[in-house]
């Protein structure tokens, strides 16, 4: 008899999990009350980074599952494709990044380079007449850049949406409805009760984003997970003028910030559609949507300073969402200390689709016993600096 396994949440780290759960002979159900894709992994840029990946002890162990994950992601989006056979299922582009710094800005982003080589990424440092042939329009003050050449792209809502029609191929199920708590058996879950009914089940992973913590209290559980909003401006289509990922070094100092105030950076790359995807900010302010213009208007002005003709491009719409942030910056993949059959995945909060592959694998290490593909320890939910943080 195979293990039933019931993931809560359909963005890509559910699509994810249940993917390889499926393949390794798990009859899984996937519930979400939106559906595939419905929230944070259509309300982002599909990155695929090591760039921004700093090897800090204490943020090592992401750095490490960055380089795994980048590394499965190109052997799945070619797996993907090939299954889908009429055109690309979640349009990679292995078009690398740019790391760059204005004036007293290149020691700082020369160290942390040379700390990520350290660690196995590829960081190579190119002057102004360098930067001129990779990236034409950048802005002349530059004085310098890092350039990334594993770092890629995938459309998220296409790339999430084609995982979860991989696992249904699989055999896995959909369910359109909302948990609201557990099915218990003594201090092991054995189920969940939905808005569609209940469903009953071995083992149960919670994939929910940034609503991670809001769903693990309504099965018996705690774990730290908060929302960070972030915003997103999209241009329209044109002739491609940005070639790579391209952000200022600040981008590196707001992932791994923890102020719920507002903070802004520079992301510029270019689509396959001609549109341009201009970020990033990042602020605590629950699940509010409002009051989303000020983060918007600096963005704007910061893209303008690295790309200068960016000021005379009209956009075609801006968005928001909500990333699921944990404290002390890692994701909490692995089981609950407290609910026997629970598990956890979450807590990536801008990372999770450059990061998913490598955490649906630990997943599968967990839930079915498999070896574990690199180490588990990290990531646990009952580690130090997570209970020291909350």
């Amino acid at each position: 008899m195979s293990v039933r396994v019931v993931v809560v949440g359909a963005g890509v780290i559910g699509a994810a999990c249940a993917l390889r759960l499926a393949q390794a002979g798990a009859e899984v159900v996937v519930v979400d009350r939106s559906g595939v894709a419905a929230e944070t992994s259509s309300r982002c840029e599909g990155n695929l980074l090591v760039s921004d990946k700093s090897a800090a002890p204490s943020v090592r162990a992401e750095a490490e599952l960055a380089i795994v994950a980048n590394a499965m992601w190109r052997e799945l989006a070619a797996e993907l494709d090939a299954e889908r056979g009429d055109g690309p299922a979640t349009e990679f582009e292995a078009k690398g990044g740019i790391v760059v710094a204005f004036a007293g800005g290149e020691d700082a982003l020369l160290r942390f380079a040379e700390g990520q080589r350290g660690i196995g990424i590829r960081a190579e440092p190119v002057d102004r007449a360098a930067l001129a042939a990779l990236e034409p329009d950048l802005a002349p003050a530059v004085e310098l850049g890092v350039h990334y050449p594993d770092d890629a792209q995938v459309q998220p809502s296409l790339a999430t949406q084609s995982l979860a029609a991989a696992a249904v191929r699989r055999g896995a199920r959909v369910v359109r409805a909302e948990v609201t708590g557990a099915r218990m058996r003594g201090d092991r879950i054995v189920g969940v009760d939905t808005t569609a009914g209940p469903i009953e089940a071995d083992a149960v992973v919670v994939c929910a984003g940034p609503w991670s913590g809001e769903v693990a209290a309504r099965l018996g559980t705690r774990v730290d997970i908060r929302p960070r909003r972030g915003t997103i401006l999209v241009t329209t289509p044109m002739r491609q003028r940005i070639h790579h990922k391209v952000y200022d070094a600040d981008y590196v100092g707001a992932v791994g910030s923890g102020d719920a105030a507002l903070q802004t950076s520079t992301v510029v790359e270019s689509t396959p559609a001609g549109t341009v995807l201009i970020g990033s900010s990042r602020e605590r302010v629950g699940f509010d949507e409002t009051g989303t213009l000020p983060a918007l208007a600096e963005i704007a002005a910061k893209a303008t300073r690295l790309f200068p003709f960016l000021a005379d491009v009209q956009l075609l719409r801006t968005y928001a969402g909500f990333r699921p942030f944990a404290p002390d910056h890692l994701p909490v993949i692995g089981p609950d200390a407290r609910v026997e059959g629970l598990f956890h995945a979450s807590g990536h909060e801008g990372a999770g689709i450059g990061l998913a592959p490598a955490t649906a694998a630990l997943i599968v290490h967990h839930v079915l016993g498999v070896a574990a593909p690199f180490d588990p320890e990290p990531f646990l939910h009952t580690r130090p600096s997570l209970q020291v943080a909350a």
